[in-house]
């Protein structure tokens, strides 16, 4: 923004409260939701433009120039996109089992039903249930070296060069008897 040749910067907000995390407010509201776990880029866009459309911001607007009405109005529109409109495809919980419904979880939310899924798949003694609980990998992925930290090495195991070597105990010395 310009006024008489002069750049005049609007007040930002640096750090924006969204669904219970702090966003980053120098980034496009695109952008700067994709910090809340549950919103990836595709969600985020979706999001952002039914947001954009309705407060007629531009795409360019950070998330730190917005007041705390519109802050409110885009926490509403990310915890309930089913209510704005949203496509079905863009959700992440399709016909929940336990109620049918089209959702899109975020953050704790998200979270507890993964849990609870992999409870439920090891609990019916699926594959991938079973896999999950003793902590392999499961979806077809090498085991013998290359994963991301479940099981063991695979291998020799070095000596620690930092530990100083334990000294042998010396044997005990007998008492000395005297010959007659």
């Amino acid at each position: 923004m310009k006024k008489n040749g002069v750049r005049i910067m609007k007040e930002i907000n640096y750090i924006v409260r969204v669904a219970g995390k702090d966003l980053d407010g120098t980034k496009p509201v695109e952008y700067a939701i994709q910090g809340l776990k549950g919103v990836g880029p595709r969600i985020a866009e979706v999001l952002s433009s039914k947001f954009i459309k309705e407060i007629k911001i531009t795409r360019r607007t950070k998330l730190g120039e917005l007041s705390a009405e519109e802050v409110t109005k885009l926490e509403e529109l990310i915890l309930n996109p089913e209510k704005h409109g949203v496509p079905i495809w863009a959700m992440n919980r399709r016909k929940d089992i336990e109620t049918g419904k089209n959702k899109h979880l975020i953050m704790n939310e998200l979270a507890f039903s993964l849990k609870k899924d992999f409870e439920r798949m090891g609990e019916i003694k699926s594959y991938k249930g079973l896999r999950h609980i003793s902590g392999l990998t499961v979806r077809g992925q090498k085991t013998k070296s290359r994963h991301r930290g479940k099981g063991g090495s695979v291998g020799v195991s070095k000596k620690d060069a930092n530990k100083p070597a334990k000294k042998a105990a010396a044997p005990a010395k007998a008492p000395a008897t005297k010959k007659k």
